[in-house]
């Protein structure tokens, strides 16, 4: 056996080289060296045609063959396999004392270097063979595999043994620790697998209690198994046993379906080949005389009549059976090179194994295509077989023993014949693409996509000393585990995965085999004792494996991206609480914390408990911001803690989430008693007093939030009054309300412009504006003590309505002349609740004029007031001003008088004479001599003055008696023009319409007559004149009425024109009589139209 080693491709470029002059071989070329470089392969020799009677081919006659029906046993009893028939035959021989040495055999269960032991089978307890047969072999095989050894006494071995086994217990005791680091450290590294393994329950599992399977062939429709007591079981994909047969009295070699699943071919170590009808009873039995290892159905066996098979054993043939004209027909198609150990049919191509290598035959042609040498240094084929598999109708695979070949048939043009008439031909050849080998033995091969998958079997014996006297080399070795590994096509092993079957430690190489399914995507390990299945792992097997290998974040996300929640049994939710677990006992709090909520979802009770978890870890403040606070909702103590950790460590913390939470979802009332209780301890903390003013509000007790408010002098206090209607909180707190106003608001000026109410600032205005809550007498007793403030309130009120504070309006004159005399004369001139006397003597105390003019007007001492104005004020413009505001003659004459002897008082009055002062009265009394500087300009200005009012009144008079003039002519030519009578012209008493006949309506019976009046007002004439029997009064309204009422008559229009005016004049004389003075019944005009 080649030393162990990574598989390496011998060769990629192979070609044919001729074998002999009747049958190519398919060989390997050589490899360019460096020192040939440019060295190419040899061409491919030239294949020569094998003609059907070369003599190459055994034909039989009809009747060398024994064939009989095989009935269907639906009643098969299965043999104990304790109790096994022997085989009779050459090859066959029993080695006892080789039994007895497998059982004191330990079994090894490492697999090679890089091996994944599948742990989705259960391996079972190893049974103790029966005396005298092994488990899973036959005695022709025990036998063929002991090849003639004579018995031995096990005994004297045996204390040799005993003693090394304790050695090497001893040794693994040692190491183990070292393995255990190992494993962990590959269980870290280890590579998702690309398969997965299931065990075939079922029926299988009631045979192979019973008795051992020894072959299997799957169809697109069925299993076939085959027994080591020469049973045929037909299974569904479920393991149920759909029909059972018992062709063969020995173990079951080989199994073959056709491509439509309608027989089974079956060969037998007792010499027999059966056909079994799946559909019917068609079943047939060929004794061949010795035993048979391979048979091969055509695959179109069910639809050809020919019924072609191929057969081949111990009795080194490989024979072709067909049905003929005359009746069966046999045609050996090779022979004379030892046993045939493998036979596969596809398509038209045949290729089998023997000794000496792979053959493989053409159908369509009937000739052997190619011979493939098995290797030189190759291993006993008895012991480790051949295995053929053909990849599609081109390509084989060829196991045998540590080596791998794919050979590739191929075609190309053939030669021209002899004479040079023949064409061309097609010739096929078969190339030998890929040599690898492995450091395993090969017990079954099939193509997996671009790779390959093998069964491979680990070997420490390849049995070439059989002749020793050793008794160590002569015991037989105990068996490993097989392995599934999958190959690349460049020779690289991608997965290894060792199987573990039940009671593996039995079996040798030779007793494994590999069944693949006909679409390729799953594989059959076949076992004496078991059968397992490996399929493609799917998205589902994905998501497992990675929740094995504790890769929890990425299950989860391969279960949202592909769906699999509770559809293929995975709980997203316990898969999410192993995550977090596994975060936490990492120490990874943040990354664990922000993946509750997408796994705990909507769950309380689990939020409850990671929170809890958090808190007791010392990690709270980390989940903090993920916790839930709707949706779920958790338990009020949950957040309650939550807000007690920020009331220790963070209160700046602590206000944020009391503004962000609602207020529903903890206890407010014990928040606020813990906070308090902190303030007592913090008492100068701002964040704690509002956290707990925020607390009172989202409580409704906003009138406690105020005090702490007012000491965070917090801007909003006066909206927090208002909408919260604290009006009767703050009544007795007014001084404190506007000081904390002007506390906050100490750089900021006062408004000058504006609402009036407003200019104060908001204290005030709240002050003011609820004067019905917070009692004005109440307000002024508090601010006694600050008379500033007293004024700006009572200012405020005045400003809201003078009639407010009047019980104040004497305290509010020494506030206005204290702290704003420029708005004093305006209270005095608004306000009559003050005493003239008190106002007098506060604006004589600070020397307010003209206040205290006013005041001496308002009581009435006008002369008084005028001594002021001209002696302490000097204005002439504001004593004449107070003398037309008095329109008192006695005032006008003191001042006068006064101004006898001041020119400038002379000249102010000069320039202000008009109604109230006559300007001859004033210059009359200026005395001679008297200089007064600029009367000339004043007397010229007098003059001027005048004149400019003769001017004005001329030019109103020309303006008047033009707009009359117009007037009268526009009214002349309203009452001298027509009025137009029409069908909606109503009458002003009725309101509907005087003449309807003129719109179309029927005329009345008598015509009625409408009266127009000077006014604009229409009346119909029994309205103007009720009671009054009226006649029409020309001959054109007599005709006009005739007509009108449809009446004969004629009339002619030229005549008497004047004759009907005055009519018409004379009726509304008549009329107008009548009426007499009162004209118009609306308003009272005369005039008639």
């Amino acid at each position: 056996m080649p030393s162990p080693a990574s598989i390496h491709d011998l060769t990629d470029a192979i070609t044919l080289v001729g074998h002999d002059s009747t049958e190519p071989e398919a060989q390997p070329s050589p490899l360019p060296t460096k020192s040939s470089p440019e060295a190419s392969p040899p061409s491919p020799a030239r294949i020569n045609l094998i003609p059907s009677t070369s003599g190459l081919h055994t034909i039989k006659t009809q009747g060398s063959t024994r064939v009989a029906p095989i009935p269907l046993d639906e009643s098969i009893i299965v043999e104990d396999s304790s109790v096994k028939q022997p085989l009779e035959g050459p090859e066959c021989d029993t080695d006892s004392e080789e039994d007895s040495d497998d059982e004191e055999a330990e079994p090894r269960t490492e697999g090679s270097l890089g091996t994944r032991v599948v742990d989705d089978l259960k391996i079972d307890e190893p049974t103790i063979p029966p005396t005298g047969s092994r488990d899973g072999h036959s005695k022709e095989e025990e036998r063929a595999e002991s090849n003639g050894k004579g018995s031995q006494n096990g005994d004297a071995g045996s204390g040799e043994e005993e003693n090394s086994e304790e050695e090497e217990d001893e040794d693994d005791e040692e190491g183990d620790d070292d393995d255990s680091d190992d494993e962990e450290e590959y269980s870290d590294d280890e590579d998702e697998p690309t398969l997965k393994y299931s065990r075939l329950e079922g029926g299988t599992t009631d045979i192979l209690a019973r008795d051992s399977a020894s072959a299997l062939a799957v169809s697109s429709k069925f299993i076939a198994l085959g027994t080591h007591n020469g049973a045929v079981f037909i299974l569904d994909f479920q393991s149920n046993i759909v029909k059972r047969f018992r062709p063969h009295q020995a173990m079951v070699n080989d199994l073959s379906f056709d491509l439509g699943s309608e027989f089974v071919a079956s060969a037998s170590m007792d010499g027999t080949v059966a056909i079994l009808a799946l559909d019917g009873s068609d079943n047939q039995l060929f004794d061949m005389r010795r035993p048979m290892r391979s048979v091969a159905l055509d695959p179109n066996f069910g639809k050809r009549n020919t019924r072609q098979f191929v057969a081949g054993g111990m009795a080194e043939s490989l024979v072709l059976h067909e049905k003929g004209w005359l009746g069966n027909k046999e045609v050996t198609l090779h022979s004379g090179e030892g046993p045939i150990w493998a036979a596969e049919w596809r398509g038209t191509f045949i290729a089998w194994a023997n000794d000496a290598g792979v053959r493989i035959y053409d159908t369509a042609s009937s000739q052997r295509i190619t011979f493939i040498s098995r290797s030189a240094d190759s291993p006993r084929a008895d012991l480790f077989k051949c295995t053929l598999h053909w990849k599609d109708d081109r390509t084989l695979l060829i196991a045998w023993a540590d080596v791998i070949k794919v050979a590739v048939v191929k075609e190309r043009e053939g030669k021209r014949g002899q004479l040079g008439v023949g064409l061309h031909t097609i010739e096929v050849f078969v190339e030998v693409t890929s040599i690898f080998q492995v450091d395993c033995m090969i017990s079954g091969i099939s193509p997996h996509g671009d790779s390959f998958i093998i069964l491979a079997y680990n070997v420490e014996d390849l049995y070439d000393n059989e002749a020793t006297d050793n008794r160590d080399e002569q015991r037989r070795k105990a068996g490993s585990l097989p392995e599934l590994r999958i190959i690349s096509a460049d020779g690289e092993e991608l997965s290894s995965d060792a199987i573990p079957v039940r009671n593996y430690d039995r079996f040798q190489c030779r007793d494994y085999s590999l069944c693949p399914s006909p679409a390729g995507e799953s594989f059959y390990v076949i076992s004496p004792n078991d059968i397992v299945l490996a399929q493609p792992r799917d998205e589902a097997d994905h998501v497992s494996w990675l929740i094995e290998q504790g890769h929890y974040e990425e299950a989860l996300a391969a279960i949202e991206k592909l769906g699999l929640t509770g559809v293929d049994g995975f709980d997203i939710l316990a898969i999410g609480i192993k995550f977090l677990e596994h975060l936490v006992a990492e120490s990874k709090f943040e990354k664990a914390a922000a993946s509750c909520p997408k796994i705990l979802g909507i769950n309380a009770k689990l939020w409850e408990g990671w929170v809890y978890l958090f808190a007791e870890k010392g990690k709270l403040q980390i989940i903090i911001p993920y916790i839930p606070i709707n949706n779920p909702q958790l338990s009020r103590t949950v957040y309650e803690m939550v807000l007690g950790h920020f009331l220790r460590t963070d209160p700046e913390g602590l206000l944020k989430t009391i503004r962000a939470w609602p207020h529903d979802i903890y206890n407010v009332g014990s928040v606020i008693l813990a906070i308090q209780g902190q303030i007592e301890r913090s008492p100068e903390s701002k964040v704690l007093m509002e956290s707990v003013a925020e607390l009172f509000i989202m409580n409704r007790q906003p009138g406690k939030a105020l005090p702490y408010f007012l000491k965070l002098r917090r801007p909003g206090v006066f909206d927090l009054i208002r909408e919260n209607n604290l009006f009767t909180d703050v009544q007795d707190q007014a001084l404190l309300l506007i000081e904390f106003y002007h506390d906050i608001n100490k750089d900021a000026a006062l408004p000058s412009e504006g609402t009036p109410v407003r200019r104060h600032g908001a204290a005030i205005s709240l002050l003011v504006d609820h004067t019905h809550s917070i009692p004005i007498p109440r307000v002024v007793a508090q601010l006694q003590s600050n008379r500033k403030y007293l004024f700006m309130y009572l200012d405020a009120l005045f400003d809201q309505d003078p009639h407010l504070a009047f019980d104040y309006s004497d305290l509010q004159v020494e506030l206005y002349a204290e702290f704003e005399p420029n708005k004093l004369m305006d209270f005095l001139r608004a306000s009559n609740y003050y005493s003239l006397e008190k106002a007098y003597k506060v604006c004589d105390g600070r020397d307010l004029v003209p206040e205290m003019v006013f005041l001496l007007g308002r009581m009435g001492d006008n002369k008084r007031a005028l001594m002021l104005i001209i002696e302490r004020l000097g204005d002439v413009q504001r004593a004449i001003e107070f003398a037309k505001e008095q329109n008192d003659n006695d005032l006008w004459e003191d001042l006068l008088k006064y101004s006898e002897t001041k020119p400038r008082f002379i000249r102010g009055l000069l320039e202000n004479v008009g109604a109230e002062i006559d300007p001859i009265r004033l210059i009359r009394r200026i005395k001679n001599g008297l200089e007064i500087p600029g009367l000339k300009l004043a007397l010229i200005k007098i003059l001027q003055d005048f004149n400019l009012q003769i001017s004005l009144m001329e030019g109103c008079k020309t303006i008047l008696y033009s707009d009359c003039r117009q007037l009268a002519l526009t009214l002349h030519d309203r009452q001298t023009n027509g009025f137009l009578w029409t069908g909606d012209t109503p009458s002003h008493g009725t309101t509907t319409p005087i003449f309807p006949q003129l719109k179309g309506a029927p005329p009345p019976e008598k015509l009625p007559f409408g009266v127009h009046y000077l006014c604009g007002d229409t009346y119909d004439g029994e309205t103007a004149f009720p009671g009054a029997d009226l006649q029409l009064a020309s001959q054109r309204d007599n005709l006009l009425a005739q007509r009108l009422l449809e009446i004969d008559g004629s009339y002619d229009a030229g005549v008497g024109g004047k004759e009907d005016l005055s009519a018409k004049l004379r009726l509304v004389s008549d009329l107008q009589a009548r009426r007499g003075a009162k004209g118009c019944p609306s308003c009272s005009k005369t005039a008639l139209q």
